[in-house]
């Protein structure tokens, strides 16, 4: 049986895979685009001009769900999406000229090789059987007397297809495998700083993409007295607060806000769509659940520093190092307060206060903002 933490962590896993791959795949599907037009151009004489069309709708397909993919809390509907389109094209072509006859039979067999890179085995399944469904639709519907005739027309492609989804997943399932263990952490099952960096990378071009890209809100946070708790109680019981820690973080936690280890008691978590004020709320409830693991010989608190950058509309750039930096600081200033408590580093990341006034965030009588 699955927990909710680990279920939470397999979407964060899934999302950001998800989302790396369809930004790897950006410039070679627009290679292999470009490779389809050229064919058809070249037998432009012989076939007609207007197979150009169907491959231009999934050309712009494509490009709509790239630009909605990566600041998408549901990712998995706009690359299903966009993917859907190519079939379909390729489908209209085959119906309209040749049916059974077509040579654009074969293609079917082209998304069919990025079904496993982007979905999981249920996924996989429903595309390779939507793929099968446009098939029939567009050859055995269409001519039926003609595949009678000559069942290889339609066997064969089929067999391309599902052969084709069935290596892919292969090749897919090890390239899982391998990210699955470089982005986690292999004591607290969290994701780690590698994977961090990579879904920094990914906000980054996102906003490059989308001029109204969403707030977001940064949360560092960081055990206090750890080294106590190993010194007086050893190691293995600092493993085991590390571990109730990252369960109670990732249990509080929606499953498109990721908690990842950033160092040996630092905890660091993405709140996309946040904006300050709301940062703060889910710093202080994080800050209570880390409080929540004490044991009646392990007292355990955790102090959490809050920064976080509006919507690109409300700003001149986008540097997640000097969010990053917000966040380090106003963790310091919470050391510095007493521990246990929740500190902000100003109106925004980027525009640091005139002064340094401490203010109550509302809801908690630990938290303050500096």
């Amino acid at each position: 049986m699955v927990s909710s933490g680990e279920g939470r962590l397999r979407a964060q896993l899934h999302r950001e895979r998800l989302v790396d791959i369809e930004t790897r795949l950006v410039p070679y599907r627009r290679s292999a685009f470009l490779v389809l037009a050229v064919a058809l151009l070249s037998c432009g004489p012989f076939l007609g001009w207007w197979w150009l069309v169907p491959l231009g709708v999934a050309a712009i397909g494509f490009a709509v769900a790239d630009h909605f993919l990566a600041q998408s809390e549901n990712p998995a509907r706009w690359a299903a999406a966009g993917w859907a389109l190519s079939p379909v094209a390729i489908a209209v072509s085959v119906a309209l000229i040749g049916a059974a006859d077509s040579p654009a039979v074969a293609w079917f067999a082209i998304p069919a090789t990025t079904l496993a890179t982007r979905f999981e085995r249920r996924g996989v399944i429903i595309g390779v059987g939507y793929i099968v469904l446009l098939m029939l639709a567009s050859t055995l519907a269409v001519e039926p007397s003609v595949v009678a005739d000559d069942p290889t027309l339609l066997v064969f492609p089929l067999a391309l297809v599902i052969a084709v989804a069935i290596l892919s997943g292969a090749v897919a399932g090890s390239d899982r495998e391998h990210r699955r263990e470089a982005v986690l952490d292999q004591l607290t099952g969290l994701l780690n700083r590698t994977a961090l960096t990579q879904r920094l990378a990914e906000l980054e071009q996102a906003a490059t993409r989308n001029p109204n890209a969403t707030p977001v809100g940064f949360l560092l946070c960081d055990l206090d007295h750890f080294k106590d708790i190993n010194d007086r109680h050893g190691h293995a019981a600092g493993d085991i607060v590390l571990k109730d820690v990252a369960y109670a973080l990732r249990d509080e936690l929606r499953a498109t806000d990721p908690v990842y280890r950033v160092g040996g008691e630092e905890f660091a978590v993405m709140l996309v769509g946040a904006t300050q004020d709301a940062s703060a709320e889910v710093a202080e409830r994080l800050r209570a659940a880390a409080l929540g693991c004490s044991r009646k010989d392990i007292p355990v608190t955790m102090s959490v520093g809050v920064a976080a950058v509006p919507a690109l509309g409300h700003r001149t750039d986008f540097d997640f190092a000097a969010l990053f930096e917000d966040a380090d600081r106003a963790l310091y200033e919470a050391k510095e307060l007493g521990r246990n408590c929740v500190v902000t580093a100003g109106p925004t990341a980027h525009e640091a206060p005139a002064d340094r006034q401490a203010l109550l965030v509302p809801g908690s009588e630990r938290s303050r903002r500096v």
